[in-house]
This record gives C-alpha cells, structure tokens and sequence, in this order.
C-alpha cells in the first residue's frame, strides 16, 4: 500500500472538507471547497497533483454515507477522466465505525478538518468493513426509485398505526373483533370514518345495515345479514365518546384515509416505474416464485455487482442479517441479537421477498415452520429472518452463477 493515498472527505449539503494522507499516515494537504462541481474539480486537480509529487498510482476515496450529500462527488469521480489513469476506488463509509474508530484516538484537536483525517485513516488502516462504491447508471436510478419506495412502504404503516389507534377510540369494538379479513377496506373503513354513529348503527334496522354492507362491499360478503349482527354486537360493547372527542377523531379518521390511499397511490406509481425499468436489466431473481420485479430489484440495486463480496457470508453481514456470538468457556449461545448494522435498504427487501418466497417455495416453508416452532419469543420475526438469511444465500448463488433458479424434483 505504499504506492497509495488515502483521501478523506468530510462531506455536509453546503462544503466538503478535504484531507490527504500517504500510507504511513503523514498529511499530505488539507482543503474544504463548496459541495457543487466545481468544488469537487479542485478535489480531484488536488489528488491528482498530489499522485504527481509523490509517484503514486493508486487513489481510494472515503465518504461517510450521509443522506444524498455525497452522491453528486461520487458520481463526478467515478466519471472523471483523469482518474481513470489511476487506480481509484471510492468507498462509503458507515458513520457509525467511523464514530467508533474515532475513539481511539483520544487527544484528537477539535478542529473542523478533524472528521475527515478520521475518514482517510479508516481507509488508510483498511481493517472496518470497507465496501467499494458500485457506479453504474441504470442500477443508480433503480436504487433512487427503490429507495423512495422503501420510504413510503414505511409511510404506509405508520398512518394505518395511527389510524388504527384512532379507530380504538371511535369503534373499540371493531378493532378488538375480526369482523372484516382487512380493517382498511372499504366497508369497515367507512363504517369508522362517521358513516353511522355507534347508536346509529345499534339502532338500525338490521336490513338496511346489511343493505349498506352489501353495496358498499359491491357483494363480495357471503352473508351480509350476519354479518350486520355482529357490527352491531360490536357498536354495543363499544366506548361512547364525548361529542367533541368523537367529531376530532372522525376529522382524524377521515384525513388518515385520504393519506394511505394518497401513500398507496405513491407505491403504485414507484412499482410501475421500478418495473419498467427493470425490463432492461437483466436479472436471474425473479426465476425464483414470489420474487417480482420490484423485489428483485430493491436487492439487485443495493448489491450492485456480486463480485463486490467474497462470499454469501460477507454479503448478508452487508445486510445487517448475521448474528453477534456469545461464547465464554464451554457455553456458547443459541439465541443471540441480530447485528444492529448493516444496508437497511437492502435488509428490507431481502426480508420481504423472504416471506413471499417461503409461502410458495417448499423447502423455505420447511425452515421458516422449523425456526418458528423453534424460537420461543417472537417467532415470526426471527424465524422470517432466519429464513431471509437462509435466501440471501440463493440470491448470492444465482447472481453469482447467473443461472435460474430450480427447486429439486423432490420438492
């Protein structure tokens, strides 16, 4: 690594702040310039004079992974043509190892270039978990979709969180019972948006509730009739609210309905976009049942390129899907806490896509029922991760392989 230098950046929406290092860890410059491109070509004229002075052919950047604020430098030095006469390599750093490798140093100056030294000597040690940055512009602009989609899928159960919290408060009854397979479909959701009042419903004939029942749910109820019994079972048992109270949780209601089907609208439109993008990649993932387009593509943007992970091992600890270890003497723990790092992104879609592929996939159903009877607190949330892990291992075979996948005859 002698023939190398290690830049730093300390990046924020406004500035980037610069420092240079050579392998035995002297500072050969220190800048900041504005985070626009003009700022980033004083950076690379910076680095590339600085390759010059000392004889060095090989470059590696390191930027924290900090929102969107690095991705216009990331993308202007993976495209900048002088680079490409040297080995150059740009790695995003989790903030978190940064923080924790800071802490070694304990006389640290406070000065404002002091975060990014840290950064170029992270690179410079090499021993945290670096990751190269994988540039390509079609997976670039998945990401950018598949990410947005990730946020608004986390939109969407937060407002029926809040929605159902609200729904306890104006019909106890019809959150604590079963009635409907789906509380937001469109007949309970009209039924606790302040359709009826509780006494309304209580004291309608039990006809016309079933009338009601029937049109709104356009006759997809096999028996509308028992169904009115029941709701109006449930309107007795139920809370009274003051008038004030009941007229500010059907305002509530009523704006929480518009902001999930708004979301649903959203996830729609980014799943038509995702998908036709994905049209033009190329991809071995969806041969497996359950894994559409919009999955495979959430997993094949965050990894980028296979050949950036040594082995499936390497890449679900990416993912954040691998276990901390227990051991002290002879014991050695079973049950242990997931890691708490890792790509969320990518450890989202790997989990979701785990739960559709166990529903159609055999042997995944197999492990995911074995793990379930296994785990005696919050079974279906280890036994779903385990089973995720148990996927990116496939998912690491196949694209490492680039074949499609095909369960056994047996199964």
């Amino acid at each position: 690594m002698s023939d190398s230098i290690f830049v730093g950046v300390d990046v924020s929406a406004k500035s980037n702040k610069v420092c240079i290092l050579e392998a035995s860890g002297s500072r050969l410059a220190k800048m900041s310039v504005l985070n626009n491109s003009q700022g980033a070509s004083q950076i690379v004229n910076r680095v590339i004079d600085t390759l010059s002075k000392t004889g060095c052919t090989k470059v590696s950047f390191g930027l924290e992974a900090t929102s969107v604020y690095g991705d216009g430098l990331i993308f202007y030095l993976k495209q900048d043509k002088s680079l490409k006469n040297y080995d150059t390599k740009v790695f995003l750093l989790n903030p978190k190892q940064v923080h924790n490798f800071k802490k070694a140093y304990s006389d640290l100056p406070k000065t404002d270039d002091v975060d990014a030294w840290v950064i170029a000597d992270c690179l410079r040690f090499g021993r945290i978990n670096l990751r190269e940055t994988y540039f390509d512009e079609q997976y670039k602009a998945l990401q950018r979709l598949t990410r947005a989609r990730y946020y608004v899928a986390q939109n969407i159960v937060r407002e029926k969180n809040r929605y159902l919290a609200n729904l306890f408060l104006k019909f106890s009854g019809l959150y604590q019972e079963n009635l409907f397979s789906d509380k937001f479909g469109a007949t309970a959701m009209e039924l606790s948006n302040g359709a009826f009042s509780l006494d309304e419903i209580v004291h309608m004939p039990i006809d016309k509730l079933a009338q009601f029942i029937n049109t709104s749910g356009k006759g997809k109820f096999a028996d509308p009739k028992a169904l009115a019994a029941d709701i109006q079972k449930a309107a007795r048992s139920s809370y009274r609210l003051p008038k004030t109270v009941e007229d500010s949780v059907n305002r509530i209601l009523a704006v929480s309905t518009v902001s999930i089907q708004s979301y649903l609208d959203q996830l729609k439109s980014l799943d038509k976009s995702i998908s036709a993008l994905m049209e033009t990649i190329p991809n071995t993932l969806t041969s497996i049942k359950g894994v559409g387009p919009v999955y495979a593509a959430g997993i094949l943007s965050e990894i980028g390129s296979i050949n950036r992970f040594k082995d499936q091992a390497s890449l679900a600890k990416y993912a954040g899907l691998s276990w901390s270890r227990y051991q002290s003497g002879n014991f050695d723990a079973d049950n242990t806490r997931m890691i708490n790092s890792g790509n969320r992104y990518l450890r989202y879609y790997l989990i979701e896509a785990a739960n559709l592929v166990r529903r159609h996939d055999p042997e995944f159903k197999r492990f995911y029922e074995l793990k379930y009877r296994e785990t005696p607190t919050t079974p279906h949330k280890r036994a779903l991760a385990l089973t995720a892990r148990k996927f990116v291992r496939l998912v690491y075979a196949l694209l490492r392989d680039q074949r499609l996948y095909i369960p056994s005859r047996a199964e």
